[in-house]
């Protein structure tokens, strides 16, 4: 008999068991041993593989956060493999700030964690020269070993980065806080959950995009992939869940993710995170965390609410929170009890006494951890709840109608965070009362916004229409809400409505005679004062009416009325049918005793036009009046007939009259219908459009292809390829015309055509090259183009001039001893190579190698010493310029080189 030591996973797995086996084939002995127990044995293992002095990083990101000016405190967090001796000497880490300048950032912070962890934290401030975009990067050698998806990593440095931004005109800027560790664990079949509970201090929106891990230089990793998942392996961009559905094998991984921040629309810095993921096989379960649903909070109000969790394998429950909520200086949520704890179910209840100073555009996230007490591998549920914290109301005092304005007050307003006031209106009432979280007022309700005033210290406004006076007859209601820095707004308070005295006339009609509409006569109308001051502005009175062939023309009088009542009189001086005009009129009141009272609002005529198109009329019209026009009747006859019929009706100013016949003539009115919002006036108001005619024609060009390339590049052509059209766009096709330009600095040129009954591929022959781009159009039998497909290109990769390989063997045997691109030069005669910028060097970053000569020649010798390179791995970068066509073009090829000897 003899005893066995066997790891379960990984060397360097954390907090799996270990067995030892009594080899007896009559009993089989399991004992468990925590890793703990045996870290030494583990470090003799690792140690015979690789040296422990540079085999340490987990795991990594750099954050930052503003000082003053253009200086930033800028934060590297590392994790490192805890026996590594590595970290012992590692108290600075080289920086390069992205500004051409580096630095040695001094580590503040080493603390070892369980499972074989250590916690680096390094950190120092730094002022970049200008505003600008910078990309601070770390990189440090090497990775732990055996990372399942990076291969050899224990020779792969950790590589991270993050972008700032400086922009004066979008103000201060702090990176986002990752307030979970970049380190968990999990099971092989059960699916994995990672959330960075990112916070961002600032209110930035937040967006999460997974990336390759990098390595020397930042290049990617040869042979890097994604870890291998029965579905899938993903990340919310929105909420941050990286989600391992579901891994297949055990070990450890490293994947990577980009959080990038956006105000106003704008990218304004990322953040890299290259985190660590174990995988054991167990048959572990995480915890179940109860639902909760996000939820708002008006500023000044408590939010309470109770979580739970529940360990389903009946394992003891360790319940903890983080999140923005939790890092506020003034009023921080708080869970009770922090921790919680409990077998098999964890109860915490948050709070959160919420302030002005909590007030932000995008909602707050409270993240809930539970994590189970299994022996072997403890497990996490997370469950995030975002949490809104809404500005109070702004209290509408009053609205007071004033001459030809409105004069609106309001209560003083609590949050002086606040910088403004909006002020919405519509006519009539709305009766909108805002759902529990809703901010601001959505134009849904009829409300548009009619002024911002910024400030909080003046509580009025008047409203007169920006200097054009409100409408009489017009009920206007008013919402006020207050805004802050970042974009949020206020939840709508009360609505107050108001109306003007009707101390004038006001417009009704201004419409074709509907008696009489070949006549294009114009028949107008208006509403007698009903508040006049009489005792202010004694009659006798009068009515001037002024007609305008445009709304800021000079009025022409049409017509003098004597008394109140006179309010309808018939233009017979135009004709609306054949002038051409979009008439408007207005009504001024006059008395013989004081002259000129005031004038109504101008109302202008319903001026319809046509749009001819294939078996279509397209019909607009425009109407500017003072009344509010909710529908609209359309009529038609065609050239033949004497009566006009009803054909449809609609809601906003077009109309589309389809199934007609090209080439026949189609004559229409139209009839609006609407009316004001105060009783005492006619309604509804219906007014008459002139009478159009109009022809349809087919003027609709086909449909666009999508056109493909197909590349031959040892016959040197290009076959172009696209589908025929299966619907209405192909019925009167006629041919494709085929574009081509040889480079981008060329203009396209039409090349040839191909009848479109037989051919939807082109076959480009006879060419030099291979590269070049295209395009086509379609044309119909009228003669109608479409517009250009989209455009392809076939560049130099298509058929690539210059090709490595990954592999030599220089030992002397005459075969392959010397390393030189494959097929070089006839692998493309019509490419010439003018140089390239080679350069090879080892794991560690040391060069070996370096030569512009294209043939490159190297016989596995360091050129520095003339000594042979070893067997291994070697990585490269080359640049390759070659001529084609009178233009010098780069090919940036990069990867490795196998040595065998």
């Amino acid at each position: 008999m003899h005893t066995q030591v066997m790891m379960i996973g990984d060397k360097n797995l954390p907090r799996f068991s270990i067995y030892l086996q009594n080899l007896d084939p009559k009993k089989v002995i399991m004992t468990r041993i925590t890793f703990k127990k045996i870290v030494f044995t583990c470090i003799v293992f690792i140690s015979s593989v690789v040296s422990l002095f540079a085999t340490h990083q987990r795991a990594a990101e750099i954050s930052y956060t503003w000082v003053s000016g253009l200086t930033f405190e800028v934060t590297i967090t590392m994790y490192t493999y805890t026996p590594s001796m590595a970290d012992d000497s590692r108290f600075t880490l080289p920086i390069l700030w992205g500004d051409n300048s580096t630095s040695d950032i001094p580590r503040i912070v080493f603390t070892n964690l369980p499972d074989n962890y250590s916690l680096n934290i390094y950190r120092m401030n730094h002022t970049f020269p200008a505003a600008g975009t910078y990309k601070m990067s770390v990189e440090d050698p090497n990775r732990n070993f055996g990372v399942v998806n990076i291969p050899n990593s224990v020779n792969v440095p950790m590589y991270v980065e993050s972008q700032l931004v400086i922009n004066p005109f979008l103000g201060n800027n702090n990176s986002v806080s990752l307030l979970n560790p970049p380190i968990d664990q999990g099971c092989v079949g059960s699916v994995f959950v990672h959330n960075a509970a990112a916070y961002d201090a600032d209110g930035d929106s937040l967006s999460f995009h997974l990336v390759d891990c990098r390595g020397l230089g930042g290049l990617e990793i040869p042979g890097f992939v994604l870890p291998v998942a029965s579905n899938s392996f993903s990340i919310d961009s929105i909420t941050g869940d990286l989600v391992w559905d579901a891994p297949v094998l055990q070990g450890e991984y490293n994947v990577a993710f980009i959080v990038e921040e956006w105000r106003h629309g704008v990218k304004i810095g990322y953040v890299t995170r290259d985190m660590q993921i174990v995988i054991g096989a167990c048959s572990n379960n995480p915890p179940q965390i109860s639902s909760v649903s996000d939820t708002c909070v008006i500023a000044g109000d408590t939010l309470n609410f109770v979580v739970q969790a529940t360990d389903p394998d009946g394992n003891g429950v360790n319940l903890t929170a983080n999140g923005g909520p939790f890092e506020m200086t003034e009023n921080p949520a708080t869970i009770n009890p922090d921790p919680a704890t409990g077998t098999p179910t964890a109860i915490t209840s948050f709070g959160w006494f919420t302030t002005c100073s909590h007030i932000r555009k995008t909602p707050f996230v409270a993240l809930f951890r539970a994590r189970d007490a299994h022996p072997v591998v403890s497990l996490t549920s997370l469950k995030s709840v975002q949490i809104q914290v809404i500005a109070p109301p702004v209290l509408l005092l009053s609205a007071i109608a004033l001459g030809s304005g409105v004069d609106l007050s309001w209560d003083t307003y609590n949050c002086d965070n606040a910088i403004g006031f909006k002020i919405y209106r519509r006519s009539g009432s709305s009766g909108f009362s805002p759902d529990p979280c809703q901010t601001g007022v959505p134009s849904s309700t009829g409300f548009r916004l009619v002024a911002e005033q910024s400030g909080t210290e003046i509580l009025q406004y008047r409203d007169d229409d920006h200097g054009e006076g409100l409408v009489q007859g017009i009920e206007y209601c008013y919402l006020v809400t207050a805004f802050f820095q970042d974009g949020a707004e206020s939840i709508a308070g009360n609505e107050i409505c108001v109306s003007l005295k009707r101390d004038l006339p006001v417009m009704t009609h201004v419409s074709n005679d509907s008696i009489s509409l070949q006549s294009g006569h114009v028949i107008t109308a208006w509403s007698k004062p009903t508040d006049l001051d009489t005792m202010q502005f004694p009659g006798p009175y009068y009515y001037t009416l002024q007609r305008y062939e445009s709304q800021s023309g000079i009025g022409q009088p049409v017509y003098t009325g004597s008394g109140l009542n006179d309010t309808l009189f018939t233009d017979e001086s135009v004709n609306m049918n054949t002038s051409g005009f979009q008439y408007y009129y207005d009504i001024t009141l006059g008395s013989s005793s004081v002259g000129t009272i005031g004038s109504s609002r101008k109302a202008s005529s319903v001026f319809l036009a046509l749009e001819p198109t294939d078996g279509q009329l397209i019909l607009h019209w425009k109407t500017s009046v003072p009344w509010i026009n909710d529908s609209t009747l359309i009529y038609r006859k065609k050239e033949s007939e004497t009566v006009f019929a009803y054909v449809g009706k609609s809601i906003t100013n077009t109309f589309i009259d389809k199934d007609l016949t090209n080439e026949a003539t189609y004559c229409y009115y139209v009839k609006t219908m609407g009316g004001y919002s105060v009783a005492g006036i006619v309604h509804p108001i219906i007014n008459y459009s002139q009478i159009q005619c109009g022809i349809p024609l087919d003027n609709i060009p086909p449909c666009t292809a999508t056109v493909g390339v197909i590349t031959d590049c040892e016959t040197v052509e290009n076959l172009l390829h696209w589908h025929p059209f299966a619907d209405s766009c192909g019925y009167d096709l006629f041919k494709y015309l085929i574009y081509y330009k040889a480079n981008e600095a060329d203009e396209f040129l039409l090349i040839d055509s191909v009848f479109a009954s037989n051919d939807t591929s082109y076959l480009h022959q006879n060419l030099d090259f291979t590269i070049g781009c295209y395009y086509i159009k379609s044309v119909d039998i009228h003669g109608n183009i479409s517009l250009q497909s989209n455009t392809v290109c076939v560049d130099y990769d298509a058929c690539p001039p210059y090709k490595l390989p990954n592999v030599f063997t220089p030992n002397s045997d005459q075969i392959n001893d010397i390393f030189l691109p494959i097929g070089y030069p006839a692998a493309n005669p019509k490419a010439i190579i003018e140089s390239v910028k080679m350069a090879i060097f080892n794991r560690w970053g040391k060069i070996m190698f370096e030569t512009n000569d294209p043939e490159i020649k190297w016989d596995g010798k360091n050129s520095q010493n003339g000594l042979d390179c070893s067997e291994g791995v070697y990585f490269y970068t080359c640049e390759v310029y070659f001529v084609s066509l009178n233009e010098v073009r780069t090919m940036h090829l990069q990867g490795s080189i196998t040595i065998i000897r």
